[in-house]
């Protein structure tokens, strides 16, 4: 290829990928800039701000609040990572046999991802409210305690982990099965030629070539895990007693009712590092993301 047909298949590309280079400028990094400079002021949000420097990051430093809020993060994180990817996978390898009804199962697990998180969470409220709600009502109707899913930290913790997997599942589900159906058959009947049982498919075969899924996921999950806000704020406030409080929230908090706005963006911007860090070592120490058949 000679030196102009590069130049122009470069121009060509360079034409096609504007309009999204432009809509990414303006919408993720002109803001995540303005972040950062307001994350260096103090500002109530009228008016131009006063110059901080780092004075907000130091305050982080010592605020109990913002480490309880990264520690809910965190745990957050640890549990509904693993359980909705252990869930949606369990889920696919089912749906991808002959399974009876496979539409109707398939349906149900995608459903939720049809509804925001913010409609998510209301259908939550109707079965974990600890006054009116349904989990709780037939938990008394057959003689057992009611749970406290709102006053109770630890309840209303679970109540948080538990509305986020029946959203999240079917998106696991559905990225796995895809996957699942990218392995040729082929593979299965020299394994069964082998002597290899089902458990044995699974873990040599199956797990192994779904490794560009499950990188796909890891990041995904732990991206929206560390961004949940939606869900928590419905169903609990980050209550009781900060139990449900998360980094979102907790910036939330500070930016539209404290007020101070350079805080909740200083928040935001260790939120940022501590995702863009995480994705940085998935990338450079998973190898599994480039397993295919």
């Amino acid at each position: 290829m000679s030196s102009r047909q590069a130049r122009g298949e470069a121009r060509a590309a360079y034409l096609l990928l504007s309009p999204n280079l432009l809509l990414l400028g303006l919408f993720v990094f002109v803001p995540l800039v303005g972040a950062a400079v307001i994350s260096l002021q103090r500002t109530d949000g009228f008016g131009g701000g006063t110059f901080a420097g780092l004075a907000n990051y130091a305050t982080l430093v010592g605020d109990p609040l913002f480490w309880r809020s990264l520690v809910n993060t965190t745990a957050f994180t640890v549990l509904v990572t693993p359980l909705s990817m252990a869930l949606g996978l369990g889920a696919s390898v089912l749906l991808n046999t002959v399974l009876p009804a496979r539409p109707v199962f398939r349906s149900v697990l995608i459903l939720p991802m049809a509804i925001s998180g913010v409609a998510t969470a209301l259908l939550g409220v109707l079965v974990f409210d600890e006054n009116t709600g349904l989990l709780d009502l037939l938990l008394r109707a057959v003689g057992l305690p009611a749970v406290p899913w709102q006053s109770g930290s630890a309840a209303a913790f679970a109540s948080v982990v538990l509305v986020t997997l029946w959203w999240r599942v079917g998106f696991n589900m559905l990225i796995y099965l895809a996957g699942l159906q990218g392995i040729g058959p082929d593979l299965y009947e020299a394994a069964t030629l082998d002597g290899a049982n089902r458990w044995q498919q699974f873990r040599h075969l199956t797990f192994p070539l779904l490794g560009a899924s499950t990188f796909f996921l890891l990041i995904i999950n732990v991206i929206f895990s560390f961004q949940v806000f939606d869900i928590v704020f419905v169903l609990t406030g980050g209550g009781p007693r900060n139990a449900t409080s998360v980094l979102v929230t907790y910036a939330y908090d500070t930016g539209f009712e404290v007020r101070d706005q350079g805080y909740a963006a200083a928040i935001g911007m260790v939120l940022l590092v501590l995702t863009m860090a995480f994705t940085l070592l998935q990338w450079r120490g998973n190898r599994s993301r480039d397993v295919v058949e």
